[in-house]
């Protein structure tokens, strides 16, 4: 397939272009920041003209992709004041999605958050391990998520065929010096524990990819284990405690549910930072 990736100097975006090239495909970066190439484009998504227009071709680089990759954004909450993170990542998304629609491209994978699920957890999660069923923002950078999400799927419902996925990544990591602190039992506790590889991230974009079908899917993407030397069971007391687990606990089992994406996408995380 060629591919088109939004945010594809980022650090997912440089991970899913290796992937995603490695895969076969024929991919097309586009992003603010790049390596100038047959594989690159400088598109300012936040302006809908350019990005429908990069989306149905550029001379000398493509005249049409099969499918999307949406990964740019304001990353975080603080880079930016937060009405600027809101309006800018709703308004690229929003320009991807729509543009993507009217050039007839039918398959889009594009990051979601564990911002969408209650990120920082100041108030307990209702259940443990948390899955896709739960939906809930505590900053601007989650409300674009959930809203984003929200879209996503009233826009599938405008074409039978349209298929979007949404990835609900987790702290991703590249390198593993942070997990000095694996035995502080505060340490994740924002995350449930979590992280995922940067590797295992672009993995879940590329299965994703393969199987997309029509409509609108949510999954967590995140390590099978958490980031603590703590057992989960023990963290999940510690943190929420009161709040039911749904299932005994393995040893460092990770408390955001993997399951759908395992069981749907064949998903199984390949780079544990205990194995480092």
């Amino acid at each position: 397939m060629r591919i088109a990736v939004t945010g594809s100097n980022g650090k997912v975006g440089r991970a899913a272009v290796a992937r995603l090239l490695a895969d076969g495909h024929d991919v097309i970066g586009f992003d603010l920041d790049g390596t100038r190439g047959a594989g690159f484009t400088r598109v300012e998504l936040s302006d809908y003209g350019q990005t429908l227009d990069a989306l149905l071709g550029v001379t000398a680089r493509h005249d049409g992709v099969d499918a999307l990759v949406h990964l740019a954004a304001i990353p975080v909450n603080g880079l930016v004041p937060d009405a600027t993170t809101f309006h800018h990542n709703m308004a690229v998304s929003f320009n991807v999605f729509h543009g993507a629609h009217r050039a007839g491209i039918r398959t889009i994978v594009y990051a979601s958050s564990i911002n969408a699920m209650g990120y920082p957890f100041d108030e307990p999660p209702p259940y443990l391990p948390l899955d896709e069923e739960h939906t809930a923002a505590n900053n601007t950078y989650g409300l674009g998520k959930v809203l984003e999400e929200a879209m996503a799927g009233q826009l599938v419902r405008w074409d039978p065929a349209f298929s979007i996925t949404a990835l609900r990544f987790t702290n991703v990591v590249d390198e593993y010096s942070s997990f000095a602190r694996a035995g502080e039992l505060d340490y994740r506790r924002d995350l449930l524990g979590s992280y995922v590889d940067v590797r295992d991230a672009a993995l879940a974009i590329s299965l994703a990819l393969d199987r997309a079908s029509p409509g609108f899917e949510v999954y967590n993407v995140a390590a099978s284990d958490t980031g603590l030397t703590i057992p989960s069971a023990q963290l999940a007391a510690a943190w929420f405690p009161g709040v039911p687990l749904r299932k005994e606990l393995g040893e460092f089992e990770t408390l955001l549910s993997i399951d759908k994406a395992a069981d749907r996408l064949g998903y199984v995380p390949r780079h544990l930072w205990r194995e480092n």
